[in-house]
């Protein structure tokens, strides 16, 4: 009886040894310095220095802008983030839909436009102008130590809305936020009144003086 199981357990790890599996399928990284259409990616890279564009691309993953690079947008979907740093300019327009995060810092210019993002947006210590007009944010709309001026438009934002230690001020109007403004810091940003679900939304009819 012993010599039939040692003979079996042979015979199980022989066929064991002899199985092949299917290596783990690795998400590709598309190096962009041209314009991508209506295809499907992985992730993307912008190298430095380079531009890319894309026109209804869908993104299953990331976006990573290089520095001194160019991102530009046009109906996009993007299942990932948006994540740049040293950046030369971060151009999100024209119904495009970004999951996760928008994340810009040190970078120069930034237009955020006609676009959905269900997560948060952050932008921080950027030189250049940034520009924020009818968006739509999942969360939070945070403004850090930027210098080139900031201006917000029109931006449905379900979470808070928080600038700090931005020279100039930040500016702009009809914005609605469900969160807190931080009011003193974000004093020069105007917010509507919300035109449904009222309960849901603070309303802010004036702006309250204080530095942003």
């Amino acid at each position: 009886m012993l010599k039939q199981f040692s003979t079996l357990t042979i015979v199980a790890l022989t066929l064991g040894s002899s199985l092949s599996f299917a290596p783990l399928a690795k998400a590709e990284e598309i190096l962009c310095q041209q314009t991508l259409g209506a295809i499907t990616v992985d992730n993307v890279k912008v190298p430095e220095g380079k531009t890319c564009t894309l026109n209804g691309t869908r993104v299953k993953g990331n976006v990573v802008v290089n520095r001194l690079a160019t991102l530009n947008t046009s109906g996009a979907k993007i299942n990932g983030s948006i994540q740049a740093e040293g950046a030369a300019f971060v151009n999100v327009t024209s119904n495009t839909t970004v999951d996760a995060d928008i994340q810009v810092k040190q970078s120069r210019r930034t237009t955020i436009a006609a676009t959905r993002v269900n997560g948060s947006v952050q932008l921080e210590s950027n030189s250049g102008p940034i520009i924020a007009n009818q968006n739509s944010v999942g969360s939070d709309f945070q403004v850090f130590q930027n210098i080139g001026g900031v201006t917000l438009r029109q931006n449905r934002i379900n979470g808070n809305l928080q600038c700090k230690a931005n020279n100039p001020q930040p500016v702009g109007g009809g914005n609605i936020v469900a969160g807190s403004k931080r009011r003193s810091m974000c004093s020069t940003v105007k917010i509507a009144a919300p035109a449904i679900n009222e309960s849901q939304f603070t309303r802010l009819t004036t702006p309250i003086l204080g530095s942003c």
